[in-house]
């Protein structure tokens, strides 16, 4: 009854106000004096008004974002997925696309109307912004104790990975100085650059390609990863060098800018450093970062930025600075990434990126000259890094095939290249025909690594197995690879695997993978995850008393490192839980579909539909020659899954509006899961199935 009143309230409330309104209105117009003159609307008028709302600033900044976030996204993914590069360069790539390189070259009106000029500083000064908190969470992932373990070694190889391209470089710069730069620049600042850009490694790039190939806790990834650090603060304090000697002018300009330089460390270090030490010891304990507290930190990264930006060094040198002197105790250094992590990785790099994009003009190499030089600065790039790293590995006592490996890595060049050309371009030290040339010899050098690495390894393994027999897996044992997202879907994945092999420990071989779709994991988040990850795994298998091993891997193609993984471990069955992509009621689409067309081995997909117990398993078949049977024999041989087969036309009904489905529901119910080929589970249409009576194990066989 009460809710009966209210709404016949409501109702009665918003008729009675909307006629007094009207009345209202009727008793305004006839107070006009002037006559109100109303034009015809029609679609041309309509367009050109939509046409100038999206020429306002910010409606026009708007638009700038979704078209190039979305873009470097997908770039990023075609060559993550398609062309197994780090996605980075698929963004880089993206920006290029998007300026007068491509889309500027073929399509001008629409880039006229995307980018036009008058809203280039607006989109670069956002992009600026971005990249100060992006530096400064470059600076957090940098780890100053790593280079107390490999110090001496570490020194060694990076200063050699610098001084020697550094002076390549500058021997270009003198052959380069007359033609290529720009006017009113002196040859130390031009020659100073060149080198410095020549020098340069990708620590943030460098670390994904480790952490995808599974390398970061070998002695070799631990080794790269202290040169890249040391690399990175060498570098960044020469680059600063640089750029207050070329923004100075005078003798006495430099040094009082170096003077102040020197303060504002010093006040970093002595003042602000403990200052943050003794804020992150108060959140040690505590799960999240208070309001207060992360204002605090924000504060401290924009005054860090502004004080080096008007002391004439740059502001991502501030940004850097005060992400390195984070704390590395307690939780602070975690909490206040996760806050600002993603938003300068997803929205404001691909700015930057399309920024550096619309800079490049690579239809200026229409010079057979410009294309000999960009090969030169490709030749000395290459040689000086690789060459100069792996020499200097060598000599250090590493291996051949580590240090050929660790020239490659750090050959690495990617965003920070980028970084330092734009502020080379910035301050007129770099002509648009050499910022063109030197963004082409980072994509190309950043981009060589994956395979110059994959070259370097094969052609060591190749050596080292010749007249070596690989071990087959024994045949009558069930060799499993799990591989699980969520920690429930693990154990219910071991679960199974124990009972496909009857329950008896000595005939089964588990390894359970767990892959992080997440390609911005710092070397800290990765141990804690190792280990989180499969605590209830362990304890799973603890539980059923036998051993499960795991391995923990970070890729952006989650689905090549899944049936890679499945190869190399030679395994017969490779379990995985179903999931239902975003567009698709599907149970075996998108990443799952992809890993049952391309593992080499059986492969297992669990709907787990409340699954608790394996007393009542059913075996459904189409005909006697099914490979599911087969399979179902195979587990016999293991003492496996006692099972009742079910033939499929038993099952078979006819639809009606009554019973809807192909098949009888309650015949399937009673058993606690049901083991189906999954041709046949195309065949019967399960899918049409909106809930299904029983947990399922869908088996592709590998022919």
């Amino acid at each position: 009854m009460a809710k009966t009143k209210s709404t016949l309230f409501y109702v009665l409330t918003i008729f009675g106000f909307g006629l007094l309104a009207y009345y209202l209105i009727q008793l305004g117009t006839n107070l006009e004096t002037h006559t109100i003159v109303v034009t015809k609307d029609n679609s041309a008028t309509l367009l050109e008004d939509i046409l100038s709302k999206v020429k306002h600033p910010l409606a026009l900044l708007f638009l700038q974002i979704i078209i190039v976030a979305s873009f470097a996204r997908f770039v990023g993914y075609i060559f993550s997925r398609k062309l197994n590069q780090p996605s980075v360069i698929g963004e880089i790539v993206a920006g290029i696309l998007l300026g007068p390189s491509l889309l500027g070259l073929f399509f001008p009106e629409t880039m006229g109307l995307l980018f036009p000029k008058a809203s280039l500083p607006t989109l670069g000064t956002f992009s600026q912004v971005g990249l100060v908190l992006f530096m400064f969470i470059i600076g957090m992932e940098l780890d100053v104790k790593v280079l107390k373990n490999k110090a001496h070694t570490a020194v060694i190889i990076s200063h050699a990975s610098i001084i020697f391209p550094f002076f390549l470089g500058m021997i270009l710069a003198y052959y380069f100085y007359q033609d290529y730069a720009p006017d009113n620049i002196s040859f130390l600042s031009f020659s100073l650059f060149i080198g410095i850009a020549m020098s340069i490694t990708a620590f943030p790039v460098l670390a994904r390609i480790l952490q995808e190939r599974n390398l970061t806790r070998t002695p070799l990834g631990a080794l790269v990863l202290t040169c890249a650090a040391a690399d990175d603060i060498t570098a960044w304090i020469l680059l600063a060098i640089i750029v207050t000697i070329s923004k100075a002018g005078s003798l006495n300009t430099a040094l009082f800018t170096i003077g102040l330089s020197f303060a504002y460390l010093l006040t970093m270090l002595f003042l602000v450093a403990p200052f943050l030490k003794r804020l992150g010891s108060i959140y040690i304990s505590r799960e999240n970062l208070t309001k207060t507290a992360v204002s605090i930190i924000l504060l401290i990264l924009f005054i860090s930025a502004f004080a080096t930006e008007v002391i004439g060094i740059h502001a991502l040198f501030g940004a850097f600075l005060a992400g390195v002197i984070m704390p590395t105790e307690g939780n602070l250094k975690k909490l206040i990434a996760e806050k600002i992590e993603d938003l300068a990785v997803v929205l404001f790099l691909p700015i930057f990126f399309a920024v550096t994009g619309l800079r490049t003009q690579i239809g200026l190499l229409n010079d057979p000259k410009l294309w000999v030089v960009f090969g030169l600065v490709i030749l000395v790039a290459v040689v000086g890094k690789f060459v100069g790293s792996a020499v200097a590995a060598r000599i250090a006592g590493s291996s051949w095939e580590d240090s050929l490996s660790v020239g490659a890595l750090m050959n690495t060049r990617g965003l920070m290249e980028l970084v330092v050309l734009n502020i080379g371009y910035d301050l007129g030290i770099l002509s648009p025909e050499i910022f063109a040339v030197f963004v082409l010899m980072a994509l190309f050098t950043t981009a060589s690594t994956g395979p110059a690495l994959d070259g370097i390894q094969r052609w060591f393994s190749t050596k080292q197995k010749k007249g070596i027999e690989v071990k087959k897996p024994e045949e009558n044992q069930l060799h499993v690879v799990v591989a699980f997202a969520q920690e429930k879907m693990g154990k219910s994945l071991v679960r199974l695997a124990y009972a496909l092999s009857g329950n008896q420990k000595k005939n089964l071989d588990i390894t359970a993978l767990h892959i992080s779709p997440n390609d911005s994991l710092t070397n800290e988040q990765l141990t804690n995850y190792r280990e989180a990850s499969f605590e209830s795994i362990r304890s799973t298998g603890a539980e059923l008393g036998m051993e499960v091993k795991t391995e923990y891997r970070t890729t952006d193609n989650i689905t090549y490192e899944i049936v890679n993984f499945a190869k190399q471990k030679h395994s017969n069955l490779l379990l995985i839980g179903a999931a239902k992509s975003l567009f698709s009621r599907s149970y075996t689409g998108g990443k799952i579909k992809g890993i049952l067309n391309y593992t080499p081995a059986n492969v297992g997909v669990l709907i787990d539909n409340g699954l608790e117990s394996y007393d009542k398993v059913g075996i459904l078949y189409h005909s006697p020659t099914d490979p599911i049977l087969k399979f179902a024999e195979k587990l016999l041989t293991l003492k496996g899954l006692k099972s009742t087969k079910l033939k499929l036309e038993d099952i078979l009904q006819p639809e009606t509006d009554i019973n809807p489905y192909p098949i009888s529901i309650s015949k399937l119910s009673s058993f606690s899961i049901i083991i189906i080929d999954l041709d046949t589970w195309d065949e019967v249409g399960f899918e049409k199935i909106e809930e299904l009576p029983t947990s399922f194990l869908l088996v592709r066989f590998h022919s």
